[in-house]
């Protein structure tokens, strides 16, 4: 959420951003309505001040007639104007909701296709093994067993990709650990406050992409970054203390509601995977730097792996409401020869902080909303994916990327 001293003071910059992200907003109404809510509250304080003076005088002795009925008139008006900024105040609140971050200025304007390359590593395979038929060729893979049990997308992992999934997840518990990471499970659960908080409103009610607990304020987890986020919700951090860096894991479940078109293939695209996720909180004036740091270590991961990746600055049509500046890392794919989606790191500023109530005490007293950021280390249904794209050969064996070797007891192929 954006302040709305910053949103009044900045309205034209507030827009431009929105509209460069694809979101409908309208900036005028939603200061009209906090003008309103402003002048509404100094009339109820005035309110307030003035029924707490004639309980003063009220009390040691009889009130008069005069002043009882002043009383009551005051409490009659409060019981009209309090509902009233209650009311205008949620409705605020929903307006604010809505209105996304502000985009860096070196975000790349326009849609998904007008996003940058900065960068690349490695060397293309010309030929590669499509993962679904290789994987349940092999009994590894079972997508219509999942279906049976659960529904179309979901999905049993068996003997070499499982294990093939536990190795990577341990591969990247030790990079992310290595880097100062504090390894955690998070709730596969969370409420819709920590969800409306997180900045995970869509563009329309048909992108909505959380499956919500019918009878309760709870919605399964689309990434353990709305875990992560809410932790130190409604928080003072002192400001020695940051940044504070967490790496959770968890299961993740998305309905990939306004995919249509998109690569869906086997398990790229899932109603349900595991993904270890990093996640900082800092300082302001130390976020940029972090962000770039978080997307090192992402390429650390993928160049010690051996997959061929770029690195892309994502265009503002395709950021999403927190994120100020997103990259994109995708890999390789020798099967469908071009780069497609593997992990992506975000700087979310003060967007999320603001919502959740996350603040820093500096050494001078002063509090601040502080700023958050994430970035995926092993999203891993599309790792598997990748591994076998690159690594697997036709009617062969899967090779093991050295550095996964020693979680399979030094075994070179599978």
């Amino acid at each position: 959420m954006l302040d709305i001293n910053f949103i009044r003071n900045h309205q034209s910059l507030v827009e431009k951003s929105s509209h460069e992200k694809g979101y409908s907003v309208n900036i005028s109404d939603l200061l009209m309505l906090d003008d309103r809510r402003k002048a509404l509250l100094q009339t109820v304080e005035s309110l307030r001040r003035e029924r707490n003076e004639v309980a003063g005088q009220m009390k040691g002795g009889k009130p008069s007639p005069e002043l009882i009925a002043k009383g009551k008139a005051i409490k009659e008006e409060l019981a009209k104007k309090e509902p009233e900024l209650s009311s205008i105040e949620q409705e605020l609140s929903d307006m604010l909701q809505q209105v996304p971050n502000i985009i860096f200025e070196d975000v790349p304007l326009g849609g998904e296709e007008c996003s940058v390359e900065i960068s690349n590593w490695g060397k293309k395979r010309e030929v590669g093994v499509d993962h679904l038929d290789y994987a349940t060729q092999r009994g590894w893979l079972d997508f219509e067993r999942g279906a049976k049990v659960a529904g179309a997308k979901f999905y049993y992992l068996k003997d070499g990709l499982a294990l093939l999934e536990n190795a990577l997840l341990q591969f990247g518990l030790k990079k992310v650990t290595e880097h100062g990471f504090h390894y955690m499970t998070v709730p596969d659960m969370v409420s819709s406050r920590i969800l409306e908080g997180c900045g995970f409103n869509p563009r329309s009610s048909k992108q909505s992409d959380e499956y919500y607990i019918e009878g309760e304020d709870l919605a399964m987890i689309a990434t353990a970054e709305m875990p992560l986020t809410g932790y130190h919700m409604d928080e003072i951090i002192d400001e020695k203390e940051l940044p504070l860096c967490y790496a959770g894991y968890s299961a993740c479940f998305r309905k990939e509601a306004g995919t249509y078109g998109k690569y869906t293939r086997g398990l790229f695209r899932v109603h349900q995977f595991n993904k270890l996720e990093m996640y900082v909180f800092c300082l302001p004036e130390d976020s940029k730097k972090t962000h770039e740091q978080i997307r090192e270590i992402e390429e650390e991961i993928w160049q010690e792996i051996g997959i061929p990746y770029r690195v892309i600055n994502i265009a503002a049509g395709d950021l999403g409401a927190p994120a100020a500046k997103k990259y994109d890392i995708e890999y390789w794919s020798p099967v469908n020869q071009k780069y497609q989606e593997l992990t992506s790191c975000s700087n979310c500023t003060d967007f999320q902080a603001r919502s959740l109530n996350i603040r820093v005490r500096r050494e001078n007293g002063s509090i601040e909303t502080l700023h958050t950021l994430n970035g995926t280390a092993i999203s891993l249904a599309r790792t598997m994916v990748a591994l076998i794209e690159n690594y697997a050969e036709p009617e062969g064996k899967l090779k093991i990327p050295s550095v996964l070797q020693p979680y399979f007891g030094g075994a070179t192929e599978l």
